[in-house]
């Protein structure tokens, strides 16, 4: 099922299962994994990835014979989701089915993802093991933040680890986390920064250290990523409006740097 449509990871998909592994991450990473060859598993932070896990805004579905096709965002980019329609059973997933017990997924929803990244044609996509809507939305907050602990644990290394080689405070993990939820430095590109409160330093370094893409970051994910509540983030984000450090993209709530 699916045929030609595996795309280039098909061949490396044999024989992997064995050492598969489930990494929560966000669309930009996704976007953003190397692939030294062809048919050769992706990479994200130079560390192979076989299955993926990431939650997104359902932003279309379309349904053909063979496959149910979601594009997702998750405010750091946008990717589609293949999920393949058994001929043989009705998939639990297809919005077609009007049958109350089972859980539907529609369109500006936020849903889960488990898969398997693949490219097609030069396009990536993740073809979807199980594709479910969220109901508590504060799963999408969670996962956002098991990303960016995972990712600091490749970039940085294990804490202990960073402990021990910058003291028992730990220091460079501290330093790193300033983008996410620490205050960070009173610099800009070697410039002061301007007297602004603390929390409006945090979602800065935040904007500044988080994988996103050109129109930045939405406040929930800044919420989500510095530990702060919504109401807190749009007080900072105003704070840094007002000093020329930060612009709003495509909503007011989608900010991204100013050069400063």
């Amino acid at each position: 099922m699916g045929g030609s449509q595996s795309g280039s990871q098909g061949a490396a998909g044999k024989g992997t299962y064995g050492k598969d592994t489930l990494r929560p991450v966000t669309i930009k990473q996704v976007l953003d994994a190397q692939q030294p060859h062809p048919d050769a598993e992706f990479k994200i932070d130079d560390v192979e990835i076989t299955q993926v896990s990431f939650v997104g805004q359902i932003r279309n579905i379309s349904t053909q014979t063979t496959n149910i096709t979601y594009k997702l965002d998750d405010g750091t980019g946008t990717i589609e989701v293949k999920q393949w329609i058994d001929a043989d059973a009705t998939t639990s997933m297809d919005t077609s089915d009007g049958t109350a017990s089972k859980p539907r997924l529609i369109e500006n929803e936020w849903a889960r993802v488990w898969g398997r990244l693949k490219a097609f044609n030069n396009k990536r996509h993740v073809g979807a093991h199980v594709i479910r809507p969220i109901a508590d939305k504060m799963e999408i907050q969670y996962h956002l933040l098991e990303a960016t602990y995972v990712h600091l644990y490749f970039i940085k290394g294990p804490l202990d680890q960073i402990k021990q080689e910058n003291g028992a405070d730990g220091n460079a993990y501290g330093q790193d986390q300033a983008g996410y939820g620490g205050s960070g430095d009173t610099t800009i590109n070697g410039r002061q920064m301007p007297n602004v409160s603390v929390a409006a330093r945090k979602v800065y370094q935040t904007l500044k250290n988080s994988p996103q893409n050109n129109e930045g970051l939405h406040v929930q994910n800044i919420a989500a990523l510095v530990g702060m509540n919504v109401a807190d983030v749009m007080k900072a984000g105003d704070e840094l409006l007002s000093h020329s450090m930060i612009f709003t993209t495509v909503d007011d709530n989608t900010w991204a740097l100013l050069e400063f």
